[in-house]
């Protein structure tokens, strides 16, 4: 998945640090609508992972029901965590 095409298509933007907060909570809510709505397991995450990143997203024990997407989640958790403090 493309970053730029993703933030584009839910934000209409790639420079969401120019929207105002109503127009980033109406992206994040149009981001959500399709994390829950997607079946494909890849898109599914990488929605996840951008939901993540713009601290949104929901516990991986309730976003998957998959052991092996929830393990994926809590690594990408722990890698985001890891980045952030170097």
């Amino acid at each position: 998945m493309d970053l730029d095409a993703l933030l584009h298509h839910y934000f209409g933007t790639t420079a969401i640090e120019t929207l105002d907060d109503p127009a980033i909570e109406l992206g994040i809510e149009r981001l959500g609508t399709a994390f829950w709505t997607e079946r494909e397991p890849g898109r599914r995450f990488a929605l996840w992972a951008l939901l993540h990143s713009l601290g949104d997203a929901p516990d991986p024990a309730t976003a998957f029901k998959d052991q092996r997407e929830r393990d994926a989640a809590i690594d990408w958790i722990r890698a985001a965590e890891r980045a952030e403090r170097s």
